[in-house]
């Protein structure tokens, strides 16, 4: 059966992962350093639950939020990723700071992940580049998994294009990824790269 959510007592906390008691029945859950640590043991949680059928096993990986949940898909979409590479790659670099690494091409940062060698981290940056740019263009912040979901991102073309620009004048790329993004949510789709980067810079310079 595929679980989506899970809602119970984190009966056990274990290294790799977490036992949720609900209603009596146990369910081993693995999880990222970040989300077990978010998990005390003896009290009540909710887990998103990305569920893996194979022949020999049924295997969940929980979430403490949205934002870590997408990017668990996203990485097991990349060859030579499975689930626990994902989880060991969500340990060591958090939602955000993964695709900052991924948009600046930084393969040491991903090659810090457990069965991530040089291959797979030029893999990684390589076939996610347009993800990442796109979740830092419309980052929200992390929302567990009781709040709503994460708006999907804009779409990157002029937004890009001014960011490239604003970073191009000097700005930090984190800093004007946030400015772009709060100015094409102030004026709209349409809003051409010209428009981006004035509001932009009106956003980082108010």
């Amino acid at each position: 059966m595929m679980i989506a959510r899970l809602r119970g007592l984190i009966d056990e906390v274990g290294l790799d992962g977490v036992l949720v008691d609900v209603g009596g029945v146990g369910y081993p859950v693995l999880v990222s350093t970040r989300t077990r640590a978010a998990l005390p043991g003896g009290e009540a949680a909710t887990l998103l639950i990305e569920t893996q059928i194979r022949e020999d096993a049924v295997t969940y990986f929980g979430f403490i939020d949205r934002a870590e949940r997408d990017w668990f898909r996203m990485l097991t979409t990349v060859q030579g990723v499975g689930g626990k590479v994902a989880l060991n790659i969500l340990s060591v670099l958090d939602p955000d700071r993964l695709a900052r690494a991924i948009m600046a091409q930084d393969r040491a940062q991903m090659s810090r992940a457990d069965g991530v060698g040089p291959k797979l981290a030029v893999r990684l940056v390589t076939e996610l580049k347009d993800r990442a740019t796109a979740w830092g263009l419309g980052a929200a912040p992390s929302q567990s998994a009781t709040a709503a979901s994460i708006a999907p991102p804009p779409a990157a073309g002029p937004a890009e294009d001014a960011v490239s620009a604003l970073v191009n004048l000097g700005y930090r790329r984190s800093e004007v990824l946030g400015a772009v993004a709060k100015a094409q949510r102030k004026l709209g789709d349409a809003a051409t790269a010209g428009d981006l980067i004035r509001g932009g810079l009106n956003e980082i310079t108010s």
